[in-house]
């Protein structure tokens, strides 16, 4: 059987060696899931965003494709990111949500890059495990401000 100190690959403390609490604090919360939390509070406190990673590869592939038939080609709509004609017969791309439509050559290399729909910023699902619990946090952060804010409003409104 393996010693502790091998199993997690530390050494023992030397005598009269204090072992450092803050350290072992800051793994603790961070092992513990309010990593993300604190990525909240970091970004409110210092206005960074989060990168976006890129939608889902199974997002994407399934993505609805539609041929735009001579009807929708008659009422001259354009595609929002190369604003060239939605013409007849052209491959669009109809995002799930928020219902906007792109030509597929325009939207596929945007969700590739980021997850969100150029026009409304509606959020897609990612590959990214990191920020998928990132989104998970935000909203629940979101639904606690909105549950105190109500909590407040009906005890004093």
């Amino acid at each position: 059987m393996a010693s502790y100190f091998d199993e997690h690959d530390c050494e023992p403390l030397a005598d009269g060696e204090q072992p450092n609490h803050m350290l072992h604090m800051a793994r603790l919360l961070l092992d513990s899931g309010l990593a993300a939390e604190w990525n909240i509070e970091y970004e409110e406190a210092f206005g960074g965003e989060r990168k976006v990673p890129p939608a889902s590869k199974k997002f994407v592939e399934e993505l609805p494709r539609i041929i735009i038939s001579p009807t929708e080609a008659a009422l001259e709509k354009k595609c929002p990111v190369c604003l060239g004609l939605l013409d007849e017969e052209d491959e669009a791309i109809v995002l799930p949500k928020c219902s906007h439509k792109f030509h597929s050559s325009c939207i596929l290399p945007w969700l590739q890059r980021v997850n969100n729909c150029p026009m409304c910023r509606t959020e897609f699902p990612t590959d990214d495990p990191d920020y998928e619990n990132y989104k998970k946090h935000k909203a629940r952060a979101k639904q606690r401000e909105f549950e105190i804010d109500t909590l407040h409003d009906a005890m004093f409104g």
